[in-house]
């Protein structure tokens, strides 16, 4: 205890040595700084050297003199809005200054702080003066004000306002106030107590709540700052009602006629005054003035509505007329005063009245013009004007009402009438008098219209396409035709026909028929694609009326192929004859053409595509079929452990529904030192070139296969002959010696042969070897070149037959 109250001593003795001390070391000058609110931080205030006293001989060595002597701020109330650079004796902005917060509205806004210099110890007093910037504008506390005023409120009047309040001081904060322009009020500046001014309104001219209840305009407070800044407040002024207007009608006398018949408690006339004022000073209440016996017997006055109503029966006879003076008066006891005059009016009690005479029901729709429909007569008990009549019938039918003698009127047609337009009219005849008020009546009669067949019966269409399947079984409905005639009853009874065809030899009648009553269309047998594509006829369609008439439509029937025939093959021919031996040489490369599959299909569409496909094979995988164009060419290169002869059944299928196909065999045979030199096989086409439409490939072969068999019957007799020359000459065949030149073989693009030759291929009968050589070729190596497509199509057909 007794160490730690001698500590406390020691410390309260060396504060006291420093305090004493530093009021010996405190220079008397205060130094004064000034800044701007919300200056930006790291802006330049004043350099502390040069603000020191002297013995500063220079500022290099001020600034290192203030860096030795750890010179620092101190700020009052702990704050440090400025710092010191020690590297430049540089006072700086250190945070951003609001002079509202720190001051509120005392100006001017002063920050105290110390300069300390620690070795030796000194201090400078100094002061911050922050100055205000135009950064707030003024604003009404309430931005809507209502002031309610009296229409009695006498010029002159004073209305204070509340003032607009600014953060600013000085001149930036409320200098002046304005109004918008208006004719009843101006402003008038006050000032408060506290040197701060507030508005006041000043009534210029008396109100008048019945010509303006409401006004309103814009109070705006300005600031004096550079820009100036406004705020403004809309003021609302209800002007208070006094009771300064009398009630006034609408007229000063009201006239209206009311006829002797009228029921009790009859509605005679409201009348109506107005009153300018409001509250209860507008509130009006009715009354009669001054009226007599006669008239508070015979009316009554409802005081709120202003209703006036019977109390008794009127009687023309009698009284004639009745004068009423009424009054308004208001809540504050002003009253208006107006006169009704009421006029009894002799009534027209009695109803015209019609007498029908003839009408004729139904008439033909082609009746003439002016044929009498409907006589009548008309007649009123009433007189004077009260009996006299006006008839007539309804606007836009085709009838007229003519008045013939006395009272008399007759009903003809005005024109045609057209049953499949309207079947019937329903005609109103109104009969009015000329009394007050007049009175009508009304009679209806209904006229039916008959009809006659002028209508010729109309087809749906002018021509029907009709698609039917091939094969479709006989007897099937294949579709219908419809006529519709506007006629009624047996005019409007349809049949149906088939019309002669153009060409006579055309057979229709074996084709198709028709339902004379429906216009169903049937097919009386099957019908092929492939004989018959589309035909045309044209059926009618007659009315049963008298005369009958008639039209005709054009129908089109499109025969919808059908998968019905199998594809046929071209080449090579299956005719049960010797097959047909492709040679192949060993040599050949993968990819090598040994032949082509033609094939057709009798069908159109996709019921014609083919495709080809290798069903079987002597050996699997040494020959391949191409899917789109039939050609076979060899899968991999050829070794000597191949067999010699290969057996290749092809498959041709159709991409019909369900398919169908064929089949093709082929025998290949692989040569051992087949002469021809292989060429290099051009690059595989890119798929798109192998994906060609098969349509070509028809057309090709379509287009060929008519000069292609001209030429296998005269080629296959002339060979045939001389096979049997030869045979009968030589036993066997001799075959020269002799090497082929190195350029006999020739793939194209295609896959085809571009040079052909033919050979004839000799195997002895006792030989087990199957020996077999080569005879020349038939066409010389060295043709000209515009006729080298001859050459390969005689060539490509020998080949076809087998003349290898």
């Amino acid at each position: 205890m007794e160490t730690g109250e001698g500590s406390a001593q020691q410390t309260r003795q060396v504060l006291l040595f420093f305090v004493f001390l530093g009021g010996a070391l405190v220079s008397s000058e205060t130094w004064r700084y000034s800044v701007a609110e919300e200056t930006e931080i790291g802006s330049f205030i004043a350099n502390v050297v040069k603000d020191m006293e002297s013995g500063v001989k220079d500022m290099d060595s001020g600034v290192k003199d203030l860096a030795a002597r750890g010179a620092r701020v101190i700020f009052d109330d702990f704050t440090s809005p400025l710092r010191l650079d020690p590297q430049t004796g540089n006072f700086l902005i250190n945070e951003r200054l609001d002079r509202e917060a720190l001051c509120d509205l005392t100006e001017p806004c002063i920050l105290h702080f110390q300069v300390l210099f620690e070795n030796p110890l000194q201090f400078f007093r100094a002061e911050l003066w922050v100055r205000d910037i135009n950064d707030h504008t003024p604003t009404f506390l309430d931005r809507h004000i209502l002031l309610k005023i009296p229409e009695s409120a006498a010029p002159g009047s004073l209305f204070p306002m509340e003032r607009a309040q600014d953060f600013d001081v000085g001149k930036n904060g409320v200098q002046n106030y304005t109004i918008s322009p208006n004719p009843h009020f101006h402003l008038k500046l006050q000032d408060s107590d506290h040197g701060r001014k507030y508005p006041e309104l000043v009534l210029d001219q008396s109100l008048d709540r019945e010509k303006e209840p409401e006004l309103s305009f814009t109070l705006t407070a300005l600031d004096g700052g550079s820009p100036p800044r406004s705020g403004t407040a809309l003021i609302h002024v209800v002007v208070v009602d006094v009771n300064d207007n009398a009630p006034q009608f609408e007229m000063p006398v009201y006239e209206v006629q009311v006829p002797e018949n009228s029921p009790l408690d009859s509605l005679v006339i409201t009348v109506t005054a107005t009153d300018l004022d409001a509250g209860i000073n507008g509130e009006l209440s009715y009354s009669f003035s001054h009226a007599s016996r006669d008239i508070r017997k015979t009316f009554e006055m409802h005081p709120i509505s202003g209703e006036v109503h019977l109390k008794a029966l009127l009687d023309f006879e009698l009284i004639q007329s009745y004068t009423i003076n009424i009054q308004a008066t208001d809540g504050g006891s002003l009253s208006g005063k107006s006169a009704i005059l009421v006029q009894v009016v002799d009534v027209n009690d009695n109803p015209p009245e019609i007498d029908m005479t003839s009408l004729t029901s139904p008439i033909p729709e082609n009746s003439p013009p002016e044929t009498v429909v409907a006589v009548f007569r008309v007649q009123d008990k009433d007189t004077g004007n009260n009996a006299k009549t006006v008839c007539s019938i309804q606007d836009n039918l085709p009838f007229l009402l003519k008045p013939t003698f006395k009272n008399f009127y007759t009903l003809v047609t005005e024109r045609p009438l057209d049953r499949e337009v309207s079947t019937e009219y329903n005609i109103t005849i109104t009969v009015t008098d000329l009394g007050t008020p007049r009175l009508k009546t009304e009679h209806n009669i209904t006229v039916l219209v008959s009809d006659v067949n002028d209508n010729t019966p109309t087809f749906t269409q002018n021509s029907y396409t009709l698609f039917v399947r091939e094969n479709s079984r006989p007897a099937m409905q294949i579709g219908s035709v419809r006529a519709l005639d506007r006629d009624f009853g047996t005019n409007s009874q349809v049949s149906y026909s088939l019309l002669p065809p153009q060409d006579p030899h055309f057979p229709l009648a074996s084709l198709v028929s028709i339902g004379s009553d429906n216009g169903h269309l049937f097919a009386l047998r099957s019908l092929d694609y492939e004989a018959l594509r589309a035909f045309e006829f044209r059926v009618g369609a007659a009315d049963a009326g008298s005369p009958a008439l008639s039209s005709e439509a054009l129908v089109r029937v499109v025969v919808v192929d059908d998968n019905d025939n199998s594809p046929f093959v071209l080449y090579p021919l299956q005719n049960g004859s010797a097959p047909c031996t492709e040679l192949v040489p060993r040599t050949a490369e993968a990819g090598y053409l040994v032949t082509k599959v033609v094939a057709v299909d009798g069908d159109s569409g996709q019921n014609a595509w083919l495709s080809y496909q290798l069903l079987k094979a002597t050996e699997p995988g040494l020959f391949s079929v191409w899917a789109h164009n039939g050609e076979v060419r060899t899968a991999r290169l050829l070794s000597e452990r191949d067999a010699a002869k290969h057996r290749l059944v092809v498959l041709v299928k159709d991409n019909g529904e369900p398919p169908m196909s064929v089949t093709v065999t082929l025998h290949v045979l692989l040569v051992d030192g087949f002469s021809q030199p292989y060429l290099p096989l051009p690059e595989v086409a890119p798929d798109e070139a192998q994906a060609d439409s098969l349509t070509v490939y028809l057309v090709i072969a379509l287009a060929s296969v008519s000069s292609l068999f001209l030429f296998s019957v005269l080629l296959f007799v002339a060979v045939w002959l001389c096979r049997r020359n030869r045979a009968a000459l030589v036993g066997r065949c001799s075959v020269p010696e002799s090497h082929f030149p190195g350029h006999l073989v020739d793939v194209s693009g295609t896959g085809t042969l571009t040079q052909s030759y033919q050979y004839e291929v000799c195997l002895t009968g006792g030989s087990g070897t199957n020996e077999f050589r080569f005879l020349k070729p038939v066409i010389p190596h060295l043709a000209p070149q515009g006729a080298e497509t001859e050459i390969e199509e005689s060539s490509t057909f020998l080949n076809g037959f087998g003349f290898n």
